[in-house]
């Protein structure tokens, strides 16, 4: 299991960001690429590599990263328009760093979560 990514850094607060949350459980900061007016990452301070490394010593945890998803969109006023809450897991589900993090994206109509087929 890998015990280091470029989150691992930012919690730890050896690499720069946008930092609005960190408590003993979870950090979350502004991500760098944007894909909408609100985009942040909301991270276990506990290197989780994937959805399926986590089991139910993790669920506080994963509770957590969730009611704090929901502070943050409160603070950045887009809880009465609406937000999405996304976690991607694995090759297939496009993750890009080996360390879960929930996306919380907002402040415009995000449209359909996934289109339909053919």
């Amino acid at each position: 299991m890998s015990t280091e990514t470029i989150f691992s850094k930012i919690i730890r607060k050896e690499i720069p960001s946008d930092m609005l949350y960190q408590d003993d459980l979870v950090t979350a900061f502004r991500d760098i690429n944007p894909q909408a007016p609100v985009h942040v990452l909301v991270v276990p301070n506990k290197l989780i590599p994937t959805m399926n490394d986590a089991d139910a010593d993790d669920e506080a945890l994963l509770g957590r990263m969730m009611t704090v998803a929901k502070k943050i969109a409160a603070d950045e006023g887009i809880a009465e328009t609406g937000y999405r809450l996304l976690l991607n897991c694995g090759p297939d589900g496009h993750q890009e760093v080996m360390h879960i993090h929930l996306h919380l994206l907002g402040g415009r109509d995000l449209g359909r979560m996934v289109g339909r087929p053919g």
